[in-house]
């Protein structure tokens, strides 16, 4: 089941808000969170904020636990500009543009990412397989037995 919340006119610029969004695509929802709390940019904070809205969504809504989640999508996308103008030397003005951005978090807990278990070669009992492991640094070669001529004196 996919789970949406979408944070709309954000007061940042998407392209700033995108850097944040990039690290978090395809992972848990607990090492999500963990990125952007301490990640030091605002961006991270309007990120965060959607994020655990995602997930209270999820609990909520629809009976889904909060481990099993992964972010499926996290998607900056513009939304309107602000435009103002600064006066400028001689009568002149300049524009000033203040962007928005809206970000959406896609939720799902179809995605099965692997845990450190199988990936330490543990059975399901939790007991550790034994692998054979290949030598890597090769044996050095048995020394050929060279038969000696028998020394001659001159």
């Amino acid at each position: 089941m996919q789970v949406k919340s979408i944070y709309k006119y954000a007061k940042i610029s998407a392209f700033k808000a995108r850097e944040v969004t990039r690290e978090i695509q395809g992972l848990s929802v607990s090492a999500a969170l963990d990125i952007v709390t301490f990640s030091p940019k605002k961006a991270a904070l309007l990120v965060a904020k959607t994020l655990k809205s995602a997930v209270a969504n999820a609990e909520n809504n629809n009976d889904l636990r909060a481990e099993n989640l992964v972010v499926k999508e996290a998607v900056v996308g513009e939304a309107v500009t602000i435009k103002r103008s600064r006066p400028r030397a001689r009568g002149s003005a300049s524009p000033i543009r203040k962007r928005t951005s809206h970000i959406r978090i896609i939720l799902t807990d179809e995605i099965v990412l692997p845990t450190r278990a199988k990936s330490r070669n543990l059975s399901k009992d939790g007991s550790k397989k034994t692998v054979a492991k290949k030598n890597k640094s090769p044996q050095p070669a048995p020394a050929a037995e060279v038969e000696s001529a028998p020394e001659t004196k001159e």
